[in-house]
């Protein structure tokens, strides 16, 4: 398909660090090394020319299928010729303790199964988002592929010998039922490259899987769409960023949210817009040292910038993420590329609540605030009451010029309820709970006055307008007012028939700035869900749940966003806000039924 494969097709595979996603044809086609935020060694998904890959598969026709060993985020794909099958098992290797280990690998085992299958591979890294030219040489008889600080070994056992080529390394080799190839990439960055032996490496992949396994065991979750919600926590856990505890948006950048068009983002980074789901997922899912380790690492980024907030931050803490683009052809023709999200210097003031909103879960999960955290939030608490009349770009970022939001108002509520209910606990100072009292208040007056329609009987999406908003319905699922309260009960409703298409919903259908259209946004469509199961409408939102789960591709992923009417993947994926609605969605079916 000119190059490309549909999104819809790629799996994604990663270490803790980074991650890579790898097409059902078996090209590796993303990866991002040393880290997941890093520029690639492979981006043909953003430039099939001049992207990279590593390619492996049958030279003959072939069908495949695909899945990931249970429990685990190891990659299994099946092709089946006329001849013979042969079996892929891909991964991102963790480190044991029994070897000096590569800084970063990948390795790629081959398995006959039966038959006979003529097999082919090429690994053409390009760095730097294909910016810098490779260079190739040989150590002890590897093949090994260097630029500026960056090297990455190509090591092949029983998968014929490596040829180099003006671009790529390849081969071809021939999987006969019962044997085994191998295929691996150590990687260095400013480091000696530790050049594995296939023992080393088969150890480390069956080490990754067992430590995948010894993970997914330890989730607690029992309730409906029980593998659904776990895929979900295995790509959730893809996406944290092991060193900081960080949750990155998603593992890639600029995969377009319109064919074509320009929506196409850097998504590489942790969002405070996703706070509150993200550490509810891990709470309730018993991932007890990911909530601590995210709650800490949302603490220690936003104090580079206290009082003020950024809309992201990088994943190690920092606030800069200066938006440039990049010159590759983008996702079939999908331009600009962008790298780095300008967005971050955007005014946002929902964020304010989900902070609050976050550090009040953590402290129901039973957790405690030091002095210097409690101190703080009380001070958001303090410039929330000075700051939320301003307007702001909102929840969905537009580029367009600011507006009073009336999710950004709503989450402004929430940041001085919970700050409230911490400083009556005696968690955070109090000494200004008067003051935010009253700007609670006027808070709800100026939501109730200017953000809803008495005649669409709805809260509408800014101040004085009649426009809809998905994002509304976050003031039911955070708790702005109570699922009984008749205005959230007529937005529901209102959001329902204007925005609702089958199982999908739109965010919005007003200007944002940008040029184009985009695809049904999946985080809506699951919180319409819940917001149905928490007025009261469990068997429609478990109807619907039926509807959204099997939008999955086949290995249980979900994009950012669907095209309603191809079903097409659109937008980065995996994509971290999509899995974690849907868990909160389950979460909240299953306690409405209970």
């Amino acid at each position: 398909m000119d190059g490309y494969t549909e999104l819809r097709n790629y799996a994604v595979i990663g270490d803790g660090r980074c991650c890579a996603l790898i097409a059902r044809d078996g090209s590796v086609d993303w990866l991002a090394w040393p880290d997941l935020d890093s520029p690639t060694v492979f981006a043909a998904v953003l430039d099939h020319l001049r992207g990279g890959r590593f390619l492996l598969r049958p030279e003959a026709p072939y069908t495949a299928s695909r899945r990931y060993l249970p429990g685990t985020n190891v990659l299994e794909t099946t092709f089946t010729t006329a001849g013979g099958t042969v079996r892929v098992t891909d991964a991102l290797t963790i480190p044991d303790s029994r070897s000096l280990a590569p800084a970063r690998e990948l390795v790629r085992r081959i398995e006959g199964l039966a038959g006979s299958v003529p097999m082919r591979w090429s690994v053409q890294p390009r760095f730097g988002y294909g910016a810098r030219a490779p260079h190739l040489t040989r150590r002890a008889g590897v093949p090994v592929v260097t630029s500026g600080p960056e090297a990455v070994g190509i090591c092949a056992w029983n998968a014929g010998e490596p040829q180099p080529t003006s671009d790529a390394v390849v081969s071809r080799f021939r999987a006969d039922a019962g044997t085994r190839a191998v295929l691996a990439l150590p990687y260095a960055h400013r480091e000696p490259l530790v050049l594995p032996t296939r023992t080393e490496c088969e150890a480390r992949l069956d080490h990754t899987a067992a430590t995948w396994r010894e993970w997914t065991d330890g989730r607690t979750y029992t309730g409906p769409w029980r593998e659904a919600v776990l895929r979900s926590v295995l790509a959730l856990k893809l996406l944290v960023f092991a060193p900081s505890g960080a949750v990155a948006a998603a593992a890639t950048c600029s995969l377009p949210e319109e064919l074509g068009g320009e929506r196409n983002w850097d998504y590489r980074f942790s969002w405070i817009r996703d706070s509150a789901f993200t550490l509810n997922a891990f709470v309730k899912l018993g991932c007890a040292p990911e909530a601590t380790g995210y709650f800490w690492w949302l603490m220690h980024a936003s104090q580079l910038t206290h009082p003020r907030l950024h809309v992201l931050y990088r994943l190690d803490g920092g606030a800069r993420a200066p938006e440039k683009t990049l010159p590759l052809s983008g996702y079939r023709g999908s331009t600009p590329v962008r790298i780095g999200n300008a967005a971050a210097d955007q005014l946002q003031l929902d964020t304010y609540g989900e902070l609050v909103q976050t550090a009040w879960l953590y402290t129901a999960a039973g957790h405690r605030l030091d002095a210097d955290i409690a101190r703080r939030l009380a001070q958001t608490a303090d410039f929330v009451s000075t700051s939320w009349q301003q307007p702001d770009t909102g929840i969905w970022e537009v580029r367009s010029a600011p507006e009073h939001f009336t999710q950004s108002k709503m989450m402004c509520w929430i940041a001085l309820d919970r700050a409230l209910d911490l400083a009556q606990r005696g968690l955070i100072p109090d000494q200004h709970a008067p003051r935010w009292r009253r700007e609670r208040q006027a808070i709800a007056k100026f939501v109730d006055d200017r953000c809803f329609s008495l005649r669409l009987n709805t809260y509408v999406r800014s101040a004085d307008s009649d426009d809809l908003d998905a994002g509304l319905l976050l003031g039911l699922l955070h708790g702005y007012r109570s699922p009984d309260d008749p205005r959230m009960r007529g937005t529901v409703a209102a959001i329902q028939q204007a925005l609702q298409d089958g199982p999908y919903v739109s965010r919005y259908l007003g200007a944002d700035g940008v040029h184009g259209s985009e695809g049904a946004f999946l985080a809506c469509s699951f919180w319409f869900t819940e917001a149905l199961a928490r007025t009261g409408r469990a068997d429609e939102a478990a109807h619907l749940m039926d509807q959204l789960v099997p939008l999955a591709n086949d290995v249980g992923l979900y994009s950012e966003e669907i095209d309603p009417a191809t079903g097409d993947f659109l937008g980065n994926l995996p994509q971290g806000l999509s899995h974690l609605a849907l868990i909160s969605a389950a979460c909240a079916i299953g306690q409405a039924t209970r």
